[in-house]
């Protein structure tokens, strides 16, 4: 295995004038590192606002008109049923938080985030339209030609949501409007925008990733994230609190460690409850600063269920990213 040693990065990014006159001293290495690679902290915050919950899609934004649009509901059932835009603020409504993370999230990433959301229960429009007992797969097709399923049996588990309105608004149009899926538990890839049909079928339906080899489970693994200190930021003092973000999919959150040596050693962090069992947890380390110096900050989580983050650095291709985040902090 070739090992980069920083001159090596910086020669492999054609930044080869640079490396031949690198600093000499400790001090002014790591003031052009900071200055190269810093990262500012970050809000953690319990709702993310509509304008900036990131946004993910594979063929623009379609524009849809309310006048010729319509929700059919159809495939393996006895009573199709198509309802309106108007049909939906005239149901009953179920509100819901829940977070949202796209499959290709690397470790730290942005593509995370939570909101409350507001619409009707999938089950009960199921329920209405009498499946098949042969129901094996829910597809939803999608008004940019995009589509995906979940199995039959997930989608009459209660707690999924077709929205219309996100964090008291209705659906901004780059996240669905007028109807997305909220499938809490399972990667975006699963909770497919600007629907126009729900399709139950008899088979393992296989969706526009699918086809292209990433998986049809989309199950959410465990992630952590540091949001503050951000990534070569400079601390003045021996007292921080460092916080961030971990989120365990279907199964919450039920512990959050913290390392400021690397990993060499773990301690608990402290967690405010969560704003339902669907959304990520905000967690706290207050961090008492032996010595100035370069300290390497290191998160993990677990699950409700026990189970641990995984530690191995894997790429999103096929089933979803993992690894610790890591940051460097400053400390003056």
């Amino acid at each position: 295995m070739i090992k980069f040693n920083r001159r090596m990065f910086l020669r492999s990014a054609g930044l080869g004038a640079l490396a031949s006159h690198w600093p000499t001293t400790a001090e002014a290495g790591t003031f052009f590192w900071k200055r190269l690679f810093s990262v500012p902290p970050r809000d953690t915050v319990l709702i993310t606002p509509n304008d900036k919950f990131y946004i993910v899609n594979y063929a623009g934004f379609p524009t849809i008109d309310l006048a010729g649009w319509s929700l059919f509901i159809g495939g393996l059932v006895k009573k199709p049923l198509r309802l309106t835009y108007a049909d939906f603020y005239s149901r009953r409504a179920v509100e819901m938080a829940a977070t949202l993370i796209c499959i290709d999230t690397l470790p730290g990433a942005d593509t995370i985030g939570n909101a409350v959301w507001r619409g009707l229960s999938l089950k009960s429009l199921l329920e209405e339209v009498v499946p098949d007992p042969a129901a094996y797969d829910v597809v939803f097709h999608a008004a940019d030609g995009y589509s995906d399923s979940i199995p039959f049996e997930r989608a009459m588990n209660g707690d999924v949501l077709l929205a219309y309105m996100m964090n008291g608004e209705t659906l901004p149009q780059p996240h669905g409007y007028p109807i997305r899926a909220v499938v809490p538990g399972l990667y975006g890839i699963k909770n497919v925008k600007w629907i126009t049909e729900i399709e139950v079928v008899d088979y393992d339906y296989k969706g526009y990733w699918q086809q292209r080899g990433w998986t049809d489970k989309g199950e959410i693994r465990i992630v952590s994230r540091i949001d503050n200190p951000g990534h070569y930021q400079e601390i003045k003092g021996r007292e921080h609190t460092v916080r961030g973000l971990a989120f365990g999919g279907a199964h919450g959150i039920g512990r959050v460690e913290l390392s400021t040596n690397g990993g060499k050693t773990w301690s608990p962090a402290w967690l405010d409850p969560p704003l339902s069992p669907y959304t990520w947890v905000i967690w706290k380390y207050p961090w008492e600063i032996p010595s100035p110096g370069a300290y390497t900050l290191m998160v993990r989580a677990w699950d409700n269920k026990g189970r641990m983050q995984s530690v191995n650095l894997e790429q999103a291709f096929p089933a979803g990213s993992s690894g610790y985040h890591t940051v460097v902090a400053l400390v003056s």
